[in-house]
Formats: structure tokens, sequence, C-alpha cells
């Protein structure tokens, strides 16, 4: 059990557990191929660490572990990935763990290339350093004038041993030999800076990426270009050359269009336009295969299949997540599997927790859908701006659509259609305007009933208006003109359909009736809200102030049941746990809070580097899903609740949260050693329960019920366990060695006859006193009888009638023993402790001898006596639970 304390570092229910919709930067991919496998991958950098790709269905293979900055390079050999950050590179093995760091330059390293046993690397001084990759030494170091050579790219020609082609920012070229140290040759180059080097696939020939644009295909060994080719799209970021037969060449360009050109007839045959959002940061051709990988910064890896003819480039498959971060996130479905997400790139998402084969775009929102597929989304000159809020329903959306979205500074509100994948057949948009866009007139809030029939859309003139959503048509609006006196700034309806809950800029909250639209009651609140969330379930009604506060409404009582404060920013989003325990916040002060609704206080919190902008609570409660600033992803916590117990307290007013990292990134050693020494110095102390709670409380034994509850009717269950045919004795019997009876076996000790016995047979003396029989015969002198009822609970129900038979003097027993026994049942009533068992070896007890206990004035005192005791402690647990009674039922018919 984890308990919460002032010590206690990060959160208490939450801890990271991965990133979603994050696939590639703005560095160039990287291609490897595994021959065990057979198979190739492809490598992406995404912030501080790297993902791994098969590229057979694009499907993540491996995460690597973090770095302690964002990678500024990236290569990869046949054993090991490199990355470089800042001045240092870490390679990597089984794509995942660093296993050697190189150590040695002075600037920050931007250039990589894995060369046999060695890597080149290239830092920002232009500075080479030539590393021995299994001894971590410096093999060789190359300074160079940056005025004069400064290092834009490199390459190892094929078949030309240890040398080595450097290209230069002045645009002339090197040829060294870095094992003798020697410089070869020096290209004058083309008068224009060289951003990419490439091997072709013949021998010899190596093509030339340019800052104007131009690609020479130049013969290195006779200094002699072969071709020259022009794109008007600016450097070239890229190339690429088929080798399955096909004489084409793909550059790439810093607006995301490919260019594809033939060798053999020296000319453009295809243009693929807008493969990206933004630059072609990598570009490769697949070795002997017609597919073509490209990667960009508007984090999207595309596969294309050259399978057509004319040589275009076709969509095979992709893994695409937001070019500019998220600003509003939520579950769509009760499963918790799907993650709505609207980024600022116009785009709405789905982003799946299962696995990346499931996510789907639903596109960029347009205001004409037909032309938008005759000339490309780049050429509708209306498209909409970013959605800033939306709602969804599954109930009827495999009929009609269930998404309705509100976009920046749009009076029209657009609905989606989650199984199609696409824009919906609405647009909705109020006739009283009359289509008058100087008016300055938005939507800002939306909600769909839960039967998905219907759409509230609330406005910043004042108005909720009110849509069917099959049809489109207007159903009505709330108020006589307007519902409030400024922009409303949420609307919810609850899940009945029967009333609807409005927040406006007016400082007022109003509830009206769903179908009637009259108003039911208006409450007036201490500052203006931000905005609104509705948790059906429970009916509590969380509102935002801009004063940071946040008040909890009970839409059953129509009061305020709590209010919260200590946002120190504007609150962002709230989402409820599924139960409608918890709120969670997150603010502009970069803090996740979690509020305990019954207790009524804080009982987590914790920072993010990136201030959170959207929060959504799973369905099923296993995972809390965020979206940050400047964070092009979507980040699960899971809900550490679920799968240990953990003890929440209230924190203190003075409680200091510390920065948790964002899932999918980890600190530094010296964080983490840090960390374990603060964990070991907090309170996480197991909470041990007492065996009696209270002395007023009785207690249990918490032992099994066949132990106790057949006590009664053992004489029955030997009758149904008695065999049809007596046992049959074994031919050769074996030798037992003799045990004493009970649920712990103990050998009996043989008993060594004394010489001056009596031959006389003594019934007395045959009968052998146990264990139990002399604790309580001793327990008579001491008063203490904890140790027969120890043992009595060790034995079993057969053993323990046998004991109690053996009280008895017709088996050996004695009056004195019985009236112990009877003693020891009234100190475990007295104790209040083992009550079941006390009540079943009484019942045993009287069972087997009340006749005799009825003759003997010394027995029926102290029966008389336990009888006394037996009737209080029973009227005492009646009246605890007549109380507890008494209040469960007033908890379930009253309104509190």
């Amino acid at each position: 059990m984890i308990s919460m304390s002032t010590g206690k570092k990060g959160s208490v229910i939450f801890s990271g557990f991965r990133a979603l919709g994050l696939y590639s930067n703005h560095l160039a991919h990287v291609l490897r191929f595994h021959k065990k496998h057979r198979e190739f991958y492809v490598i992406t950098a995404v912030g501080q660490c790297f993902h791994t790709y098969n590229v057979k269905k694009l499907g993540i293979v491996a995460v690597s572990n973090a770095l302690p900055e964002d990678i500024s390079s990236l290569a990869a050999d046949r054993m090991l990935v490199y990355a470089a950050y800042g001045k240092l590179v870490s390679a990597f093995a089984k794509n995942k763990e660093v296993v050697h760091t190189y150590t040695g330059h002075q600037a920050d390293v931007h250039l990589m290339l894995p060369f046999g046993d060695h890597l080149i690397s290239v830092d920002k001084d232009n500075v080479v350093i030539i590393w021995d990759v299994e001894s971590e030494d410096t093999y060789l170091q190359i300074s160079y004038d940056k005025a004069s050579f400064e290092v834009s790219a490199l390459m190892h020609p094929s078949t030309y041993l240890n040398k080595i082609l450097f290209g230069s920012s002045q645009g002339s070229l090197q040829l060294w030999n870095i094992k003798s140290n020697k410089l070869l040759f020096t290209f004058p180059g083309w008068a224009s800076a060289v951003t990419v080097l490439q091997q072709t696939p013949a021998v010899d020939v190596v093509g030339v990426g340019l800052a104007s644009g131009q690609i020479i295909i130049h013969n290195i060994r006779f200094d002699e270009t072969l071709m020259k080719f022009r794109q008007d799209w600016g450097p070239v970021t890229a190339l690429s050359f088929r080798t399955d037969g096909h004489p084409i060449m793909a550059s790439g360009s810093p607006i995301g269009h490919i260019g594809l050109w033939d060798l053999e007839e020296k000319k453009l045959v295809s243009q693929m336009r807008d493969a990206h959002a933004t630059a072609i940061a990598g570009l490769t051709f697949l070795q002997n295969e017609p597919l073509l990988i490209t990667n960009g910064a508007d984090n999207a890896i595309r596969v294309w299949i050259f399978d057509v003819a004319g040589g275009d480039g076709r969509l095979l498959r992709h893994r695409i997540g937001h070019s500019a971060p998220p600003t509003k996130i939520q579950h769509h479905d009760q499963s918790g599997l799907h993650i709505l997400s609207a980024g600022q790139d116009g785009t709405l998402q789905s982003f799946s927790t299962v696995h990346e084969r499931f996510n789907k775009s639903l596109g960029h929102g347009t205001l004409n859908k037909t032309k938008v597929k005759k000339k490309g989304l780049r050429n509708d000159m209306e498209k909409l701006t970013v959605i800033t809020t939306f709602a969804s329903e599954t109930a009827r959306q495999s009929d009609w659509d269930g998404i309705i979205a509100c976009h920046r500074g749009f009076l029209m509100t657009t609905t989606w259609n989650y199984q199609k994948g696409s824009m919906g057949a609405h647009r909705l948009e109020p006739e009283r305007f009359n289509k008058n866009r100087s008016l300055n007139v938005h939507a800002t809030a939306v909600d769909i009933t839960s039967c998905g029939n219907f759409a509230v859309i609330a406005l910043s003139s004042g108005h909720i208006d009110v849509y069917n959503m099959q049809s489109g048509f207007h159903r009505g609006h709330y108020g006589e003109d307007k519902a409030h006196a400024g922009p409303v700034r949420g609307v919810a309806v609850d899940g009945l359909n029967q009333l609807t809950v409005s927040v406006g800029a007016d400082c007022l909250l109003k509830i009206w009736k769903f179908k009637s639209k009259e108003e039911l009651h208006t409450h007036s609140l201490p500052a203006a809200p931000a905005s609104s969330r509705l948790h059906r379930d429970s009916g509590m009604l969380a509102i935002a102030l801009d004063d940071f506060s946040i008040h909890i409404l009970d839409m059953e009582t129509r009061r305020i049941v709590r209010r919260f404060s200590g946002h120190r920013g504007q609150i962002n989003d709230m989402t409820f746990s599924p139960d409608g325990r918890w709120l969670i916040t997150a603010s502009m002060d970069c803090a996740i809070r979690t509020w305990d609704l019954p207790s009524g206080s804080l009982v987590d919190c914790f920072l993010v580097d990136g201030a959170a902008v959207s929060l959504s609570m799973s369905p099923t409660g296993n995972f809390l899903a965020s979206s940050h600033v400047d964070g092009l992803g979507v980040y699960l916590w899971s809900n550490n609740t679920l799968c240990s117990m953990v003890s929440l307290r209230p924190l203190p007013a003075d409680y200091e949260p510390t920065v948790i990292m964002l899932p999918g990134t980890c600190p530094s050693k010296e964080t983490e050693e840090e960390e374990v020494l603060d964990v070991d110095s907090s309170e996480m102390a197991e909470y041990i329960s007492p065996a009696q709670l209270d002395e007023h409380l009785v207690t249990l034994s918490l032992l099994p019920d066949s132990r106790w509850k057949n006590l009664l009717h053992l004489d029955i269950i030997k009758k149904k366990n008695k065999p049809k045919e007596p046992p049959k004795l074994p031919k050769a019997a074996p030798f037992f060695i003799p045990t004493i009876p009970g649920l712990v076996p103990q050998f009996a000790l043989p008993i060594t006859p004394s010489e001056d016995q009596s031959k006389v047979v003594n019934l007395g003396v045959l009968a052998q006193k146990s264990t139990f029989y002399l604790q309580l015969e001793n327990a008579l002198d001491s008063n203490s009888y904890e140790e027969p009822v120890k043992l009595l609970r060790e034995l079993g129900p057969s053993a323990i009638e046998t004991e109690l038979r053996a009280l008895s003097p017709d088996m050996g027993g004695d009056v004195r023993v019985m009236q112990s026994f009877l003693k020891m049942i009234s100190s475990i009533l007295q104790s209040k402790r083992d009550f079941d068992l006390a009540q079943a070896y009484l019942a045993l007890f009287l069972k087997l001898h009340l006749r005799f206990i009825a003759d003997q004035p010394e027995l029926m005192k102290e029966a008389e006596s336990v009888s006394a005791n037996l009737e209080e402690m029973w009227m005492s647990m009646q009246t605890l639970l007549n109380q507890n009674i008494c209040l469960l039922s007033y908890i379930k018919s009253a309104l509190l």
C-alpha cells in the first residue's frame, strides 16, 4: 500500500505509461536490413528517443531509452544505432539500450556516418572525429577552417577503400583517405552549398544535391559531370535511387514535393506534390523493391509503391500524427480504446491505445467537400480553421454523424462521421445572422445528447440553439431572445434529456428544460466562468472560473456542493473519473491536480514541463490522457489505484508538487539516483491492521468456514462418508511412525514403562491426556486461556470434537477441566475476539455434555455465567447493527 506524504515525489495516483501519435521529426529516417528476419526496419527520431518500425506493416517494434537532450542526428549500421545529442554520441544495441558513449566534441554534433568498425561524426565547429566503435577511442581528428570548407554532407563511395567524400557549404567537395589521413582530391563544386551526397547504383558515380535546387550526377573517378537537373522548389533535402531495374531518381524539397527523374532520358517524369506538409526530411528507396519511404517534420512516415504505369507513386501505408499541437482530446466510446484529438493543424484524428493500425484520420475541416475532392485541399481557399472544441456520441453513429465541432472564429459548426472517417453531411449555422460574417459571432461550446439525436450549440452572442443531428434542422433555442447576456462559456445536457445547463460570461448559471426550453433555475457565480464539464451519471457539474477556482454544482439539488481553489493559472481543462469521485484539472501553472469530491480535498498534484491543454479520463478508469503546449503527442498516464493499494490523504496547504517527465521520456541517471533516495526517505510505511480495531467492536476469527461451521453436523458428515465395504487390510502393512492428531503433524515419543508399574489394568492411565487437556488444567491456576484457544484454532473439526469428548469423566476427563473450558468461552466473549469460534465451540460442547452439566452444580453455575456474558454481548451487537441499518436507510432515502 502506498501512502501520500509531504516527502512523496511526483504523483501517487498516476504514472507515465506511453505517448501516442509521435512518429517523426525534422531528422531524416534511417533504414536497416535485418539478415536473420529478412526484413527492413525504419528508424525515426522523436524528441529524446527514437522509434523502430517494420516496413512491412509500419508496426512499432521498439522505443529506445530516452536521452537527456533531443536527438540532433541519427545513423545506423548492421549492429548499432547511433544518436547524437549535444556534444555526445550514444550507440544503442537492440534498438533500446545505450552500450557506448563517445565524448570528445567541443560543439554540437550534427552529422554522422557509420564506416565499418568506425563512426565518423562532425560538429558545428567543423571538427571531424573518427571513433573506434568498440573501444570508444578517437582514431583520427580532422579540423577544417569554417571560412574555406564548412562540412555540410559526407558519404562513403562504394568500393573506395578507406575513402570518405566531404561536401561543404562553400560548394567544393574533398575526397579523403581516412586511414592515411590524406586529402586525395578536391572538386571545385558548382558555386552552391552541398546539401546532400548520395551514392548512385553505378560505381564511381555520386548524386550531389545543392542549395540552389540543382542535382548533379557526377563521376568522381574522372571528375566528370554526367547530367544536371534543377528543381524549382528550393534546396534539395534528400536524394534516393531506385535499384529494382528502373533508372529513377527521387529528390525531396523544403515544401513537401517529391520530384521523380528519369536518368536515361534525363528528364522529370513525375511530381508527387504535397507528399508531406513540411520539408521532406528523409527519402529512401528500398533495395531491389519498388517502395519509397519518406518522413518529414509534419510527424508522418509514408511508404509509397510504384506499381502504376507512368512512374507515379501510390500511397501504400502511413503513420500520421498531428503536425501541430492538439487543442482538445476526448475518449470516443465506452471501451476507452479510441481517443479523438483535434489539432492546431486543423485535422481531427483518432488514436488507438491498442495498436497504430487502428488509428484513423478524419481529415481537415473544409467548407466545400466536393471542391476539395476535385482540386485538393491546398487549392481550397475556404478551408476551416482549427477545431477549438468538439463533442462526440456513439449511440447513433452508425446511422448518422456522431461528432460536432466548433472552429476558431467561425459561426458555423461542422458534423463529422467517425465510421466513415471523414467530415459529415451538415454545416450547422443559425439563420438569424443571415450569414453576415462582419458580426464577429462564433460558436463557443457544443454538446450532443446521450441518445445521439440532438446537438446543442452555444454562441459568443449569448444564443444557444438545438439542432437535429440526422437532418441538420434547427429545433429551437433557449431564452426569449438570448440565453445569456454575454458569451456562453459552457453548455451540457443531462443523461436523460431532461435538463440543459449553461454558463455564461454574465456570471450566471442557468438550468433549462431540454424539451420545452423553459428556464427552471438561475444561479449567480462569484466570477465569470471559463468552462464547464458535466458528469452525466452522478449529475455533478464542474465550473472553472476566471479567478482560477472550481465550483461543483449538484444538478439534483441545484446547489453548489464543493469549492476548490489552488490553481495559479487559467484552468485549461477538467475531466471526471468514471465513478464521479475525482475531478482532475489542468491549468497554465503546469500543474495537474486531482480533487476528491466526497472529502472535498486535494489528494494528488504534480507538475509537467509543458502546461496540459486538454485532459480526458478513460471511461474504464485505466488511463488519463493529456495533451500539452508545444507537444505533438497524446500522453497516457496509468491509474495506479487499479493495480495496487493507494492510500489517498488530503495534501497539506504548503505541499510543493514536483515535476514529472512526460511518458515516453525518462530522466538522466543522476536524477534517477536522487529520486531513489527521496523515495527511501519518505514515509512508505505499509499499514498493518491490528488484531482488534477497537475494544467496542466484535472481531471474527477469519478462519475458513469449514473449520467451525460443520462442528454440529459431524455425525451426518461421517455417516455420508462411511464406506460401503469395510476396508481391506493390505497384504504387507507398511510401518508408520505414530503421530499426535492435529493439523500440524508431530511424532509421538515412545513411553518407557517404569519398573514398579502395576500390571493391573487402569482405564484412567490408558486414557492419555492431550496437550489441550493439560493446558486447560494449567489455565485454572493461571487464569490465562490464550494458549488453549490458540491450539483449538489449529485443529480440524474431527480433532476438536475428539478433544471436547475427552473432557467428560466417562472418557477419562474431569469436572474441573470442563469448568475450565466454560471459563475459556467466557474469556473469549469478554475479549470480543474470535466471536464465531466461541459460538461454534460452545454449541458443540453443550451438544455433547448437556445432560452431564445439568447434574453438576459447579458446571451449572459456570454455564449461567457464560449465558449472561453471551446475552450482554448479543445486545451490544444488535444495537450496533440497528444503528448502521438506520443510517444506511436514511442515506438512501434522504435528499442531502
